[in-house]
């Protein structure tokens, strides 16, 4: 049997758990303080703003990219955010409506901050909250450098490519956290190459003129034991027009192939005897106008080491390009004859890279992504992870290296 004095104490206690509860929700995020509800009743006129700042108080992994203060049932007057320990200031922006803020730039890893921040109502109502916290350490983190970068145009044979800088154990829950579309409507599938690099390419080479989307999702995901991703952006890039260049080795020739039709026919002289290209798909990777090629950077110290190579591309991550070259043998020209190279294909150039060159040429009209083909080499096929060459997997095994 309840007695009235039982029935009050039991009234009373009720009563101080929703008042803890109350309190509990203006503080979300941080401390905080706001006008009393002195009427109580839930009397719409005294509802205090609520402030909400994504990252609590204390915390010691807080997101790079979430970080930002919300408000529900007022609009903000003020917030400022700090770096703690150097006071800096870190400039954000508000909403249009007033009810929410976010740092204009990604906050930097391993560091601490401090937001104070202070909201008021229609009916003249305030409340304030602030939170300090460290956002998430380098060593408990991980990102993904990627290519290509966004708002580029490459060629159909770009692949996108992330190499993250830990080695990712649940390769499962990182890969699902990407997704890459193009608006052609071709399949795009990821493969792992080792623990660090994911590639997405379609089975096919893109379609020119596609637009292609990726959406990073990796903020607070688990990639490794104790390390959280940091990365949260949409990338989108174009694909240009088709261009595939064909390398015979036997011939000595490279035929340049665009969206179907052959605009130029050029002599180049590739790898020696001793020194084979690499026959298959290979994608330009990256362009120099000119840059210094030393052999001992790959295998054939004391060979080589030419200061200003012209119109270079490249071709492998091992060192294979396709450039121009100055230095031949003016009165033996090996181009459309015999190759000469370590491996490279070379196109008959002029020091300083100036002047109208086949290699001048070739290096004017092409871009990062389109492909080039080398058959009738005597060398084996190039590894589809010896640079962007995953074109040199067959589908079925690159579907089997993917984690989802």
């Amino acid at each position: 049997m309840t007695t009235p004095d039982i029935a009050s104490r039991r009234l009373i206690t009720a009563c101080a758990a929703l008042a803890v509860g109350a309190l509990t929700l203006t503080a979300c995020g941080g401390s905080a303080s706001a006008d009393n509800d002195k009427n109580g009743g839930g009397d719409s006129r005294n509802t205090v703003p609520r402030i909400v700042i994504s990252a609590k108080d204390g915390s010691t992994a807080a997101s790079i990219n979430a970080t930002g203060v919300k408000v529900s049932d007022g609009r903000l007057t003020s917030v400022r955010m700090t770096e703690a320990e150097s006071g800096e200031a870190v400039p954000g922006a508000m909403s249009a409506d007033g009810t929410s803020w976010r740092p204009k730039e990604r906050l930097e890893r391993g560091t601490a901050y401090r937001i104070a921040a202070s909201a008021k109502n229609g009916q003249g109502r305030t409340a304030a909250a602030d939170a300090r916290f460290t956002t998430v350490s380098e060593a408990n983190s991980y990102i993904g450098t990627y290519l290509p970068d966004a708002g580029t145009t490459v060629g159909v044979g770009m692949p996108v490519s992330f190499t993250f800088d830990t080695e990712i154990s649940d390769k499962k829950a990182v890969q699902s956290h990407i997704t890459v579309t193009s608006d052609s409507g071709q399949k795009v599938v990821g493969h792992w190459f080792g623990s660090q690099r994911l590639d997405f390419r379609p089975q096919e080479y893109w379609k020119a003129g596609s637009k292609v989307t990726m959406k990073i999702d990796l903020d607070g995901v688990e990639g490794a034991n104790g390390a959280y991703g940091v990365q949260k952006k949409t990338v989108t890039f174009t694909v240009g027009r088709s261009q595939v260049s064909t390398v015979d080795a036997a011939a000595q020739t490279m035929t340049v192939v665009r969206d179907g039709s052959t605009l130029k026919t050029l002599p180049i002289s590739a790898g020696s005897p001793e020194n084979t290209t690499y026959n298959g798909q290979m994608v330009i990777s990256s362009k120099a106008e000119q840059t210094r090629m030393d052999g001992s950077t790959v295998g054939f110290a004391g060979q080589y080491d030419i200061a200003d190579v012209p119109h270079a591309m490249q071709l492998t991550g091992s060192g294979t390009f396709i450039h121009g070259n100055y230095w031949y043998d003016k009165g033996n020209p090996p181009f459309g004859r015999e190759g000469t190279s370590h491996g490279c294909v070379g196109l008959q150039d002029v020091q300083g890279a100036q002047g109208d060159t086949p290699g001048k040429w070739f290096f004017d009209n092409s871009i990062i992504g389109d492909v080039v083909i080398v058959k009738n080499s005597a060398d084996k096929a190039v590894a589809p992870d010896n640079g962007l060459n995953g074109w040199n997997m067959a589908w079925g095994d690159w579907v089997a290296g993917s984690a989802v």
